[in-house]
């Protein structure tokens, strides 16, 4: 095994939620792979990007520059290298503004944010990439949570359980009536490896959310089970919170079906419970949780202040 990263996010260790595994990295980034960098490789798994919505908002266009046509460029050099499969972290914010009713993977796309179109445009441009001996498979994933050892503070119960132990509040900011799927980082990797061993009938080309029914829940559903796990916690709207657009709820039929060595093990009640232990353990303070070290956005932008990152987010080499 082998990985690719340059390492924008290496300040984010966090103990508690384990080690970080020791890797070789080919070090590059994604745009300026080459065919030889992924010779003798029997599978790509496909995670880079900019990594959620406000990012989209930073740079204009940028998102679309690495999430859509840096992914078809990395999938034609795996598959000219001779790679079989190509298995891409897409997302189910693909959906976006999907309603109350359950969505499975024939629903309307229909995203809200330059990352979701991103997506959307990669899983398009890759599917016809798709032959006998190539074999891309989109996995939309469901929002994100849990411990790990690159911590994430920017997405939903990871943020409502560090707001609730380091202020007291579990702020909401919207009225907490949109609907997400979510998916702890251990069963995301679940997915991958079930993805890899997969007989390729009925995969090929196709499109898989990646989460279980039962674990859809509307944010104030989520800042329930929050108040419930850490002490004293209260919820605290805030005074301008209204109506979120993206709101989606999806069906897990098809995974179950194709990719049926899927086996998720977590819950939002469990996950609550290790983020809590885990910012409790290393005593998580309003700093850190504010500040760039947990934050993609706020890291990214220092990163440019600080003259490593040029414009286009590549690295500045030293002179």
């Amino acid at each position: 095994m082998t990985g690719c990263d340059i390492n924008l996010f290496d300040r984010a260790d966090f103990a508690p939620g384990g080690n970080v595994p020791e890797v070789p990295n080919l070090g590059k980034d994604i745009r300026d792979l080459t065919v030889a960098d992924l010779e003798g490789f029997d599978a790509v798994v496909h995670l880079a990007a900019l990594s959620n919505d406000p990012l989209g908002q930073l740079r204009p266009g940028l998102t679309q520059e690495i999430n859509h046509k840096g992914t078809i460029h990395v999938a034609r050099c795996a598959k000219e290298a001779g790679a079989s499969r190509f298995v891409f972290a897409s997302s189910c914010s693909n959906y976006g503004k999907a309603g109350e009713g359950m969505v499975d993977e024939g629903g309307k796309l229909n995203p809200q944010t330059d990352y979701g179109v991103s997506k959307v445009l990669a899983e398009r441009d890759l599917k016809p990439l798709a032959d006998e001996n190539f074999c891309p498979v989109f996995l939309r994933f469901a929002t994100a949570y849990g411990a790990s050892p690159r911590m994430r503070f920017d997405i939903v119960l990871n943020n409502l359980v560090a707001h609730a132990y380091t202020s007291g509040k579990i702020m909401m900011m919207s009225d907490g009536t949109p609907w997400r799927p979510i998916i702890h980082v251990e069963d995301m990797a679940r997915a991958f490896v079930a993805a890899l061993e997969a007989d390729t009938d009925g995969i090929c080309g196709e499109a898989f959310n990646v989460c279980r029914t039962e674990n859809n829940y509307q944010i104030k559903d989520l800042a329930e089970i929050v108040a419930k796990t850490v002490p004293d916690a209260e919820i605290d709207y805030a005074s301008d919170a209204g109506p979120d657009s993206r709101s989606y709820r999806v069906s897990s039929a098809k995974i179950e079906k194709h990719i049926p060595g899927f086996k998720p093990e977590w819950d939002a009640e469990r996950g609550a419970k290790q983020l809590y232990d885990a910012v409790r353990a290393c005593d998580l303070k309003v700093e850190d949780f504010e500040g760039r070290k947990y934050k993609r956005l706020a890291q990214l932008e220092a990163l440019v202040a600080e003259g490593k990152l040029d414009e286009e987010f590549r690295l500045k080499t030293s002179t």
